[in-house]
């Protein structure tokens, strides 16, 4: 698989990531540690070198998870993991305190079986500590050792510049698809100036761009998309035209759809590096087959036209989670 390099960060990894955290929290329940370990190393296998996970993760077990997968091959990834959250559950709230960062790297170096964190995430911005603080603390970390580079995920232009003035970050990681492209108003612009790599995550938009979800698809009670008002059944229904669309492209390409969507986003900009997740070994080697789908000018052309007459039904968050994004 092709590299990329993080905007002007010099971390280089793989075109396409592997979001991990599925495997553990968020969809459902957990995969059985031996199939989850085996799809992990499938993805190094084939060519992927980048690994997405995050203290809330269960909270805790998808870092140790991928600490025990990707020790025999440490040196050969980059690992990424996030603090931000109180004792690391999302439902309490965030915790970006400069003492709390700390606490978390320790935690996470035992947890993935390592000397450095390559990308160590914000998960969301703490408006209870000034930002400087937040880039301050990583700052110091980084001055360690223990920590490699710095990023933000699903942050707002005033934050991102705040951190950036005081230790720069390397990669923003937040939700874009062909089905939320928020980002392309102001934050893609901010990303190319400041030289900041972005990390989609979503990139299949939670699944339903591959194809497979339906109205009539039933979520495991414990699967977060039930809150979802954009997976309403409702809503679901409505927006299988941006499917169609993809289908009917697919088809001339001999690619499937979440192949296209996963090979747009890669013709958006070079520094994007996407990072779809499954627990499902054929979809990790369709995705990564969507690294070598070549889009033309012409099948970009044709993608915008056939979507812009699609409104997409339905918020990507229910209230409480979207009152967390773009701060």
């Amino acid at each position: 698989m092709q590299k990329r390099t993080l905007g002007k960060s010099g971390l280089e990894v793989s075109a396409l990531g592997l979001g991990c955290m599925g495997l553990s929290y968020g969809y459902g329940p957990a995969t059985e540690k031996p199939a989850a370990i085996a799809l992990i190393r499938s993805a190094f296998e084939q060519g992927v070198t980048f690994f997405d996970t995050a203290e809330a993760y269960g909270p805790f077990t998808n870092e140790e998870l991928l600490g025990e997968a990707l020790e025999p091959m440490r040196d050969q990834v980059v690992i990424a993991t996030k603090f931000g959250f109180k004792q690391g559950v999302v439902s309490q709230g965030q915790d970006s305190r400069p003492e709390r960062i700390r606490a978390v790297a320790e935690a996470a170096l035992k947890r993935l079986r390592t000397d450095r964190i390559d990308l160590f995430y914000q998960h969301r911005v703490d408006t209870e500590v000034p930002m400087e603080d937040v880039a301050g603390a990583v700052k110091e970390l980084i001055r360690q050792g223990k920590v490699k580079h710095f990023g933000m995920s699903e942050a707002g232009v005033q934050s991102i510049r705040r951190a950036h003035a005081v230790q720069p970050v390397a990669a923003l990681q937040s939700e874009y698809s062909l089905w939320w492209r928020e980002p392309e108003k102001e934050i893609l612009p901010l990303l190319e100036e400041l030289g900041i790599g972005f990390v989609p995550f979503s990139p299949l938009g939670k699944g339903f761009l591959t194809g497979a979800i339906t109205a009539s698809t039933s979520f495991d009670a414990t699967d977060f998309r039930n809150s979802v008002p954009r997976f309403s059944e409702a809503n679901r229904r409505a927006n299988q035209g941006v499917v169609g669309v993809l289908g009917k492209i697919a088809a001339n390409k001999a690619a499937t759809a979440a192949q296209i969507a996963l090979a747009w986003l890669l013709a958006q900009k070079p520094w994007i590096a996407p990072i779809p997740g499954t627990t499902k070994p054929h979809r990790l080697e369709e995705n990564i087959g969507g690294a070598s789908v070549e889009l033309s000018a012409e099948d970009l052309r044709e993608i915008e036209t056939a979507l812009s007459g699609i409104t997409v039904q339905g918020d990507r968050y229910p209230p409480h989670l979207q009152a967390r994004v773009g701060r």
